[in-house]
């Protein structure tokens, strides 16, 4: 079954060459197949093709067509010295270049040729409500995550461990981004319980019993294949003092919980909110992505007040998983109110209809994300 991604890959390669980054499972090749067929496919995992292309990189330049407008280049990682032709074919013949992978980082790492501004990077997520329409389901993506092979698995839990094995596994082990497999999955675990807090690398060393310049660079692993995200801090209130330090999001709840050791989440209990707002945040990141890189941070003065989401320095959103919001739920919101910087103050939880609270818009879930992704929020 497939699911039609927000992404819209033709447009974007009608007007420039792109790189195409996700974590595994995000489904990159089964968007290129459904809506890139008909142009010319060079997938990497083939082995026939990866011998071909790595012998004589120039067989690329030799098969073009003149037909050739898009060409796709599927895990470029595995072989960067193909972006020397993929630059001359840009340059020489106007050929627009999907070029997908995991991340940057090897290719970086590398210091291989990333096409000198040549090329736009998008990225792909795990699927979003909007994409799964009538269904989705809250609980399920919270408890199993998004990744639609394991969103629509009968075994979601051995698929999930399948997944951070084979993560471990190929993307760690094999493209050697570090030696010492065992003391990085002590530290992913550890960061997986440091989901949605503020990053604080003298206690992860501790917990994890590696050098705190070692947890740095695992952190860089963890951002660099796109498992986690910082989250950076918005610091244009005037009244209160915001803190600098960054947050840490992992892109999946399903791999987040597993992660934890956290059996199955249900509505009430402490973990579900906190796996909550892991999903807003990764709904909001794909709609800001997807829609031309809008910027999204989060607030928290040094007095403790915190906003959980700055939405292009417009919209303030904060995350309940409460069926009944109190005058307590609201008071960051109100604090930052204060300050009169931004449009529009939401707070989103599980009550069931939409209501205004001193110019705070308590607003159910159901309806933010339908909001959001008909781009009626901002």
């Amino acid at each position: 079954m497939y699911i039609e991604r927000s992404l819209d890959l033709i447009n974007v390669l009608k007007k420039k060459s792109c790189f195409l980054f996700g974590p595994r499972q995000t489904g990159k090749t089964s968007l290129i197949r459904h809506s890139l067929a008909e142009h010319r496919i060079y997938n990497l995992l083939d082995s026939e093709i990866y011998l071909k292309l790595s012998r004589a990189p120039s067989r690329l330049r030799e098969e073009c067509r003149s037909q050739d407008k898009i060409i796709i280049i599927d895990e470029i990682q595995k072989l960067p010295l193909l972006l020397d032709e993929v630059h001359f074919l840009i340059e020489e013949k106007g050929i627009h270049f999907l070029l997908t992978g995991s991340g940057a980082r090897k290719l970086r790492r590398g210091g291989v040729n990333l096409l000198g501004g040549r090329a736009w990077t998008r990225h792909l997520y795990p699927l979003t409500s909007a994409e799964l329409k009538e269904k989705f389901d809250l609980v399920k993506a919270l408890n199993h995550g998004l990744l639609p092979s394991i969103y629509f698995s009968s075994s979601p839990e051995d698929d999930l461990q399948a997944y951070v094995g084979t993560y471990l596994r190929e993307e760690i082990a094999a493209e050697a981004l570090t030696r010492n497999i065992p003391a990085f999955s002590r530290f992913i675990e550890i960061a997986a319980l440091c989901n949605g807090q503020l990053l604080n690398y003298a206690k992860i060393s501790n917990d994890a019993q590696v050098a705190r310049s070692t947890v740095q660079e695992y952190f860089q692993i963890l951002k660099d294949t796109l498992i986690a995200y910082e989250l950076t801090p918005w610091k244009r209130s005037f009244k209160r003092k915001p803190l600098s330090t960054s947050k840490l999001y992992f892109f999946d709840c399903g791999v987040a919980r597993y992660l934890q050791k956290r059996s199955s989440v249900r509505p009430g209990s402490p973990e579900f909110g906190e796996l909550l707002e892991t999903f807003i945040f990764h709904e909001l990141t794909a709609y800001c992505d997807y829609h031309g890189t809008l910027a999204l941070n989060y607030w928290r003065s040094k007095s403790g007040f915190e906003v959980d989401f700055i939405l292009d320095s417009k919209i303030a959103i904060e995350v309940k998983a409460t069926k009944t919001v109190s005058t307590q739920d609201l008071k960051s919101l109100k604090i930052l109110k204060e300050e009169g910087r931004l449009r529009k103050y939401i707070l989103v939880c599980m009550e069931k209809e939409t209501r205004n609270v001193d110019g705070i818009e308590i607003m159910p879930i159901d309806i933010f994300l339908k909001k959001l992704w008909s781009c009626k929020l901002v």
